[in-house]
């Protein structure tokens, strides 16, 4: 059995996060002001890339995803200032990006090697993000991001099914997160919405990641809004496999 059946799928999402964010760093803009046109452009290629290569659920979430993306983009970096653009508006590759990840970190939650090791990738993972979140915490005085990160743990108590999707995704975030500030692409303030004081905040907090579970809360609503019946059988073949589980 191929260990990695879907590395078509995620592999470019994983380049074009370096790729598009070095392009569009301030690094490169001293020499090329435009370079924000050209990532938009590049990152437009490989979502249409990803989007033909999925299946037809798929392709409907990250539709959904992307209007999501726009509004909860606009809401918490254009008007609530939870961190700031380089060029403080909202760049196209973003809104992009985030649809690209929420696929991307499906198919590789279903590659059949993780699926033979799911208890032990869950294990590994979720010892990794509390060593990681924790010294954020300790080094960089991250007090927001060790919520998020302990928002996170609570959700896994309540929600075990969604472990192994979640803990890819925390680290999908954190190399995306890592580049962007590191190529200075954005920033996040030293206190939270850079008006809550008590709240402190490394750039980038360690468990901002928690935002995609509303994120994916978001896309399965308009998914199961507009698409009821396919819902429904989804829900049963799910409940179906736990019960023999």
């Amino acid at each position: 059995m191929n260990k990695y059946k879907y590395l078509h799928i995620y592999l470019p999402v994983f380049f074009i996060l370096w790729l598009g964010l070095f392009i569009d760093s301030k690094l490169i803009s001293s020499y090329f002001v435009n370079n924000q046109y050209i990532t938009n452009i590049l990152v437009s290629f490989v979502f249409i890339w990803t989007y033909i290569n999925v299946s037809v659920k798929i392709k409907k979430l990250m539709i959904y995803g992307l209007i999501l993306a726009v509004l909860g983009e606009a809401l918490f970096a254009l008007i609530l200032g939870m961190y700031s653009y380089r060029l403080n508006n909202l760049p196209l590759y973003v809104p992009l990006g985030h649809s690209m990840i929420y696929a991307a970190v499906f198919y590789m939650a279903k590659e059949p090697i993780l699926k033979r090791n799911k208890e032990l990738t869950i294990n590994i993972l979720f010892i990794l993000m509390l060593i990681y979140s924790t010294a954020w915490l300790i080094f960089g005085n991250d007090v927001f991001g060790f919520i998020c990160m302990l928002l996170i743990v609570l959700l896994f108590r309540k929600k075990p099914h969604i472990k192994l999707f979640f803990l890819i995704m925390f680290f999908m975030i954190v190399y995306l997160e890592l580049i962007g500030t590191h190529y200075e692409n954005w920033y996040w303030p030293k206190i939270w919405f850079d008006k809550i004081s008590f709240i402190p905040s490394a750039n980038p907090p360690s468990g901002i990641s928690v935002f995609y579970f509303g994120f994916d809360v978001g896309c399965l609503f308009f998914y199961k809004l507009f698409n009821k019946e396919r819902w429904k059988r989804l829900r049963n073949l799910q409940k179906i496999k736990r019960e023999k589980i």
